[in-house]
């Protein structure tokens, strides 16, 4: 892993804080994975693992009035955003503890306070309503930063396109995030897109954009942290591109007829958390005991919050209606 080249300063104590918050994540997922086979958790659910050095790496670059829209995939971007883990995980097991009161679960978490936008069940769904947000924020002479995260099978939609086509014409503070893992669904980039360079396309409508190892938390918080500073000074928007890999299948369901066992073992090998924990341990500044400690304090969190969901309520019938009907002002 190379620290030494990137623009933004990074030292030892707070890489090591990008390792917990990735740690975290990959916990936090594991632990939703036997919860789901336990039928704890129920409907669809999408985890992260292995992804987690993107949404770790870009909400470094934001500051607390910057706003998110994450995917359907986004309980990894809802927790590096700063969200409850009781909450989250009271939203997974349907309570109404829960970030959306228990109504959202896997795909819809939410949070105002966080500026978090919430998951988009929709394929590219998030697209439109982040360069809605960000149009506002531009028409009330805002500089808060719009982030929109969506993976590279969302470039099929037309979402897409007329959704970069306007941030640029208009020139509005957003910064968009592909989290290219290679499949979509469940097809593979190089049989489903001409251009497999999805920053190029961006670049065809006049945007900044890059690609960056998505695997590698470092290069990640350094393009997003640059990036945010061009939007901030009113350079119009971006684009990061971020090549990385999901280890699980695209859902719970997923059988991966799709790929090989051998090539995911390929990328868990490169993965970003033991690919900074390795450079961490080779220049001696993660010993086994702070290793310990750093899994030790993230196993308890996430106890804490299985017993804080297990314990939780559901919503009473009788407010169900909440939230669904505005009241009316005769």
């Amino acid at each position: 892993m190379n620290t030494d080249n990137n623009k933004v300063h990074m030292d030892i104590a707070h890489l090591k804080l990008l390792f917990k918050k990735m740690l975290r994540i990959r916990r936090f997922e594991e632990k939703c994975a036997e919860l789901y086979t336990q039928e704890k958790i129920r409907g669809f659910l999408h985890l992260y693992i292995g992804e987690e050095a993107v949404a770790v790496g870009v909400m470094q670059a934001l500051s607390t009035n910057d706003a998110v829209f994450a995917t359907y995939r986004e309980h990894g971007h809802a927790l590096a955003r700063g969200l409850s883990m009781n909450k989250v995980m009271a939203e997974m097991f349907g309570k109404v503890t829960g970030s959306s009161r228990g109504r959202g679960g896997s795909m819809h978490i939410f949070d105002v306070e966080k500026r978090f936008y919430g998951g988009n069940a929709i394929v590219a769904g998030a697209l439109p309503l982040a360069v809605g947000l960000a149009l506002a924020n531009k028409m009330q002479k805002k500089q808060d930063v719009v982030v929109c995260f969506f993976g590279e099978g969302a470039v099929a939609e037309g979402e897409f396109h007329e959704s970069l086509n306007l941030a640029q014409l208009w020139q509005l503070p957003i910064l968009f995030v592909c989290e290219n893992n290679g499949y979509a669904m469940g097809t593979a980039l190089a049989i489903s897109e001409s251009e497999q360079h999805i920053f190029r396309k961006a670049q065809s409508y006049g945007l900044k954009a890059q690609a960056v190892d998505g695997m590698n938390v470092v290069e990640v918080e350094s393009a997003a942290t640059q990036y945010c500073i061009s939007i901030k000074n009113g350079d119009g928007p971006c684009l990061l591109e971020c090549n990385t890999y999901r280890f699980r299948g695209h859902s719970m369901f997923d059988t991966q007829l799709y790929r090989e066992s051998e090539e995911i073992e390929e990328w868990k090998s490169k993965g970003p958390i033991i690919k900074l924990r390795r450079w961490l341990e080779a220049n001696g500044k993660l010993d086994p005991a702070e290793l310990k400690t750093i899994e030790d304090q993230v196993e308890d969190e996430i106890n804490q919050s299985v017993e804080f969901a297990q314990s939780s309520e559901v919503e009473n019938v009788s407010d169900l209606c909440f939230g669904v009907y505005a009241e009316s002002k005769n």
